[in-house]
């Protein structure tokens, strides 16, 4: 296969569908925590309001400034992260991170939509892009100060 079928194959019609419906566009106007990453590779960005309410997310804005892979990570992430607390959301995180970089499983539910990034193994460069939305959300939780 060459580079070029194999990048069209990674940006398949679902991820760019995902990355033009990403949910909770609009920050928060007065957050319990706030962060914003930046994958350094790429300049990819992803600002991360919280708003919190007996140790799950309640309320949820992102500005998401990345690469289709990083914003449908972002949509997918988006759309399960209410009602989450800490732990399920590091969760998440460290199985997204084992998918990408160990061929681990695909992430359980509730981020389980984040299958459709599979075929990004292959794509180190695009790891961190797709990172950023979880590492931005869980820097907002530690700004939060919710523990567990």
């Amino acid at each position: 296969m060459s580079a070029e079928t194999d990048m069209i194959k990674l940006y398949s019609t679902r991820i760019l569908a995902l990355a033009s419906e990403i949910p909770h566009t609009t920050r928060l106007p007065a957050p319990d925590g706030t962060a914003r990453k930046r994958s350094p590779l790429c300049g990819s960005t992803v600002t991360v309001d919280v708003a919190v309410t007996d140790g799950r997310i309640s309320g949820f804005g992102q500005d998401v400034k990345a690469c289709a892979l990083g914003q449908a990570a972002a949509s997918v992430i988006g759309q399960a992260i209410v009602g989450q607390d800490r732990a399920t959301v590091q969760r998440g995180r460290d199985e997204l991170n084992a998918m990408l970089k160990s061929d681990g499983p695909v992430p359980t539910a509730p981020f389980d939509g984040l299958a459709v990034l599979e075929p990004a193994r292959d794509y180190k460069n695009r790891h961190a892009s797709i990172m950023l939305a979880f590492d931005a959300t869980l820097a907002a939780l530690d700004d939060a100060k919710v523990t567990s």
